[in-house]
């Protein structure tokens, strides 16, 4: 059984993972397309 006090904090956690997603999948995957670009430039 939860409490009130549990379900704020716990849509809050949700909705913070769920912009940590929204920003860090694309920079992680702009990230990833830079070293390629790098290894391409420099390595071949």
């Amino acid at each position: 059984m939860s409490t009130p006090e549990q379900t704020p904090a716990r849509s809050r956690v949700w909705l913070m993972t769920l912009a940590w997603l929204w920003v860090g999948v694309p920079f992680l995957y702009g990230l990833y397309e830079l070293i390629l670009k790098v290894i391409k430039l420099f390595g071949g």
